[in-house]
């Protein structure tokens, strides 16, 4: 897979084609330009969404066992392509090598999880009030889906949003974010030499202001399943209203990190920070703020702070770099504001707090690991998502006071806790108002779970039987072989 010029192609009907615009894409480590790929025109996305709503009738009503073996096919294909498609994402995305060849791995057991929903995707049968009839609700296609992915897993979301649909029987329209589209579009290659039918999975290319609002505004969509900013999702839900159109929506977070004096302090400093650096501290269920019992505050800063520092800031295609650049110019600026206001606040940095001394390469969105103490709980840095490298660490005294302000939160997608106390981790999941809880252990998420926000978090959910659910709609059907009136019918004649 190279990179140059006009290589890149959108997947529409069936086939990979260009457009008569192209825009590019920097490279995060250099700032340099890694790719050139299509801004589809209006009548292209309008293209991609008459193929989708083609190609529905025929693919949903195909035997689900056939629709699998399609799935089994692109899963095979991605794992023999993974380090290539790793290779893509560090250098659209920045995260290191490691990291993208987890996602890889991911993006092909996605295909393979929703494959074994063949024979799994079931309805009802309801006894009737009346004899000689049935009730039957079955779990049916929605139709047409528009997904719209974020930038930090540009490979994995594209499988987390397509799997689905296809088992489901759903037709998909797929855009890609503009600062990391190439993941996408290197799948959409895949799509097509794995014998994908054409129209069922379509991938365009471009922003969310053009090609984004022209999808959610569409009347030819049946379901908009996004991920991505609440700002954004705010709005998609307001178009949505107007046309009715369903929309599951996965947003941000802001995760609080409890940690028990009870607890085994090794891991919880170790899992802190993996959830806090993990992709450059850019993943919706990263640890955003983190709490400390007081009796082991002291230690367990000491200890955060000494593991942060060897931390390895570098290139990202090195299997020995820790954490990679900022994905963009924009989200570096914004990490950096925020850290200069809790300053102003009275935040007290313990180390980082900006760029390293020494940037790994010149041209690169570089931030060091930022730790952040004395901070009080209003404070913007507690409440807002950062979505970088930066994390405040607090005491606490009082478990029941530490929920309460964990759930002042507008968010409530992910919270962890470590104790090895029963009764509160029994409290937590009971008071903790957030969709995931991890106890004792970070993420990511399992594709057998469900992925569910609350509040500004978002509305529905993603993977597992209950993720599958957004995709499918129910159809009641009451079938009466009696030959008699289940009901009075209404006189009939003059």
């Amino acid at each position: 897979m190279t990179t140059q010029s006009n290589d890149w192609q959108m997947l529409i009907d069936g086939a990979l084609v260009g457009a008569k615009e192209n825009s590019e894409v920097l490279n995060p480590t250099t700032g340099e330009v890694y790719a050139r790929v299509p801004e589809a025109a209006p009548d292209q996305v309008d293209a991609a969404l008459a193929a989708a709503r083609r190609a529905q009738r025929d693919w949903g009503s195909a035997a689900p066992i056939e629709r699998a073996k399609v799935m089994k096919r692109i899963a095979s294909l991605v794992r023999e392509q993974a380090e290539e498609l790793a290779r893509i994402v560090v250098s659209e995305q920045g995260k290191p090598i490691l990291e993208a060849r987890g996602e890889a791995a991911g993006a092909a057991e996605f295909f393979d999880y929703f494959a074994e929903f063949a024979r799994r995707i079931q309805g009802e049968i309801l006894p009737s009030d009346h004899p000689g009839e049935q009730i039957w609700i079955q779990r049916v296609p929605v139709g047409v889906v528009a997904a719209i992915i974020p930038w930090n897993y540009p490979l994995a979301l594209v499988s987390r949003k397509v799997a689905p649909a296809m088992i489901a029987g759903d037709t998909i329209v797929l855009k890609p974010h503009e600062e990391t589209p190439v993941s996408a579009l290197a799948m959409a290659r895949i799509f097509e030499a794995a014998g994908v039918p054409k129209g069922v999975v379509n991938i365009v290319t471009g922003t969310g202001e053009t090609v984004g609002k022209q999808l959610c505004t569409s009347d030819g969509v049946d379901l908009i399943s996004m991920t991505g900013s609440v700002p954004t999702g705010k709005i998609i839900m307001r178009n949505a209203a107007d046309r009715m159109t369903p929309v599951s929506l996965e947003l941000g977070g802001k995760a609080p990190f409890i940690v028990m004096e009870d607890c085994d302090l090794d891991l919880a400093v170790r899992s802190a920070l993996t959830s806090r650096f993990m992709n450059c501290g850019q993943v919706c269920i990263c640890n955003e703020r983190t709490f400390v019992a007081r009796p082991v505050y002291d230690e367990f800063v000491e200890r955060f702070v000494a593991a942060s520092g060897k931390l390895r800031i570098g290139d990202p295609m090195l299997e020995t770099t820790d954490i990679g650049p900022k994905v963009s110019r924009e989200e570096l600026d914004k990490v950096a504001r925020y850290v200069e206001r809790a300053r102003s606040d009275g935040a007290r940095v313990l180390m980082g707090g900006g760029a390293p001394e020494t940037a790994p390469t010149p041209g690169g969105n570089w931030f060091a690991p930022t730790v952040l103490a004395d901070v009080l709980p209003d404070m913007e840095i507690m409440r807002n998502e950062v979505f970088g490298p930066v994390i405040p660490i607090l005491p606490f005294d009082d478990f029941d006071a530490v929920l309460e302000t964990a759930n002042n939160s507008r968010y409530g997608l992910s919270a962890y806790l470590f104790t090895n106390d029963l009764e509160k981790v029994m409290r937590a999941v009971a008071d903790l108002d957030f969709g995931e809880l991890y106890v004792n252990r970070v993420g990511p998420e399992s594709v057998q779970g469900y992925h569910v926000g609350y509040r500004d978090s978002g509305i529905g959910g993603e993977d597992g039987v209950h993720g599958l659910d957004a995709y499918l709609r129910k159809k009641t059907v009451y079938v009466n072989t009696s030959g008699r009136p289940a009901t009075a019918l209404m006189p009939y004649g003059g």
